[in-house]
């Protein structure tokens, strides 16, 4: 079971955030999330990625 999809929840756990957060970036930052049905899902590798790349990153500006 090491490659599994984690939830919303999971992720939000994961990274440290609420889950307000993880749906912000999905719809506003690109995070890589993949719709099961109605469901969210998230792959540990493409989130840490997204994360080394700068891309959860807060714009001051913005």
């Amino acid at each position: 079971m090491t490659d599994r999809w984690l939830s919303v929840e999971e992720i939000a756990d994961y990274l440290g955030v609420s889950k307000d957060t993880v749906y912000g970036w999905i719809s506003k930052r690109e995070m890589p999330a993949h719709k099961v049905g109605r469901l969210w899902k998230f792959k540990t590798d493409e989130i840490d990625e997204w994360v080394r790349n700068g891309k959860a990153a807060d714009d001051l500006g913005a």
